[in-house]
């Protein structure tokens, strides 16, 4: 499956007009206190997941102090000047540093990666059979001033990652099966990207009209998405077609669905479809992690919903299938011609941007070469 610079299916930061979506803009996201108990709830799940495939969740255990750590230290990082962000650069699309423009060579959003594991060898001491050990072989990019930075992303992605094991529980209860019904096997595979969403204020355009983020659904099983910020952004499409504006709520995580989900439910479950509006002069940022079961398992449509998988829409797939072209899939779809040969060549790709673009403070100069700390040796042959 392509993945577009959202992470999600057919996604693209390309701008986009507002108007490509259709009905009016509500609020309808359900809120599920965790800590409230939530068999109380499953009515509240039920509707979430099969009519948004979204689900705002409080109580959910992930500690807010390491929430707010994280927000701390990657607001600093993607505060600093550009010149000295470039060095987190990576060839590699969902590694490190990026700044991705539209056409005229405005930014659209500034994103942080990172992977699950900072190189080969330590997916492999954590399990990952050795032939899919190329998924890693491009290193994470940590900035030297901030070695307290992947502790706090790491940890944080351990705690995303119990979180979604235990919404998919609960989804599989909502409909009257064992919380065990969703096997994400023993090493469950997830990644993290930070977007940071600018300001978009130029004479020539409205930022009413503007997507930052077009309409996608991701390609996990599920997501787990903080978000902070001036303005509420994020909308989630509902199955009329309507889009329903996420509220900010302090403490907040929203559970988004993902295609793998879908798949596993013959489509009972729906993907959740969002999208991210410009806010003027206002900015807003989220933090995600994906959520995948472990490379080796194979997705289709569980016996229970065998009813609603009717037809050739969901067949078998192997995670690791579904995830192991991504950066080849994005780069013949999405990718410059700039970018493609910085993959090519082993270099740090950083876009182009306008003079007049938000997060050009000055040009930056192309350099070959790592200078930023990427623990682990680097192994050949990435997919």
């Amino acid at each position: 499956m392509v993945l577009a610079p959202g992470s999600g299916r057919g996604a693209s930061n390309r701008g986009s007009s507002r108007k490509e979506g259709t009905g009016p803009m509500t609020s309808a996201i359900p809120v599920v206190d965790l800590e409230a108990g939530a068999a109380s709830q499953l009515d509240l799940i039920r509707a979430g997941t099969e009519e948004l495939g979204a689900i705002q969740v409080v109580g959910h255990g992930v500690p807010r102090d390491l929430m707010s750590d994280l927000n701390r230290r990657m607001a600093r990082l993607l505060s600093l000047p550009r010149e000295q962000k470039a060095q987190l650069a990576s060839p590699h699309p969902y590694r490190g540093w990026r700044q991705w423009p539209d056409d005229s060579g405005r930014l659209e959003l500034e994103r942080f990666n990172v992977a699950q594991f900072d190189a080969v060898a330590d997916a492999s001491a954590a399990g990952v059979p050795a032939e899919y050990l190329g998924l890693y072989a491009h290193g994470n990019r940590w900035p030297e001033d901030d070695p307290g930075l992947r502790e706090t992303a790491f940890g944080y992605m351990a705690a995303c990652r119990r979180l979604a094991l235990r919404m998919l529980g609960w989804y599989a209860r909502a409909q009257g099966l064992p919380s065990e019904t969703f096997v994400m096997g023993s090493v469950p595979h997830f990644r993290l990207t930070v977007n940071d969403y600018p300001t978009w204020a130029y004479p020539s355009s409205d930022p009413g009209d503007k997507l930052l983020l077009l309409e996608h659904a991701d390609d996990s099983a599920v997501t787990i998405l903080a978000q902070q910020g001036d303005y509420e952004g994020l909308q989630v499409q509902g199955p009329d077609g309507d889009w329903n504006t996420v509220p900010i709520i302090p403490g907040a995580l929203l559970v988004l669905s993902g295609h793998l989900l879908t798949a596993w439910t013959g489509g009972r479950l729906r993907p959740g479809r969002h999208r991210v509006l410009a806010g003027g002069t206002a900015t807003r940022r989220s933090t995600a992690v994906f959520v995948y079961p472990s490379l080796e398992v194979v997705v289709e449509p569980l016996g229970a919903f065998a009813p609603f998988a009717a037809g050739p829409g969901f067949p078998p797939v192997q995670v690791w299938d579904h995830v192991r072209d991504r950066v080849a899939g994005y780069l013949a779809e999405y990718g410059r011609p700039e970018q493609v040969a910085a993959w090519r060549d082993g270099t740090p790709y950083v876009a182009e941007l306008a003079e007049d673009s938000a997060g050009r403070l000055r040009p930056v100069r192309q350099r070959p070469g790592r200078p930023a700390r990427t623990p682990g040796r680097q192994a050949a042959g990435q997919r």
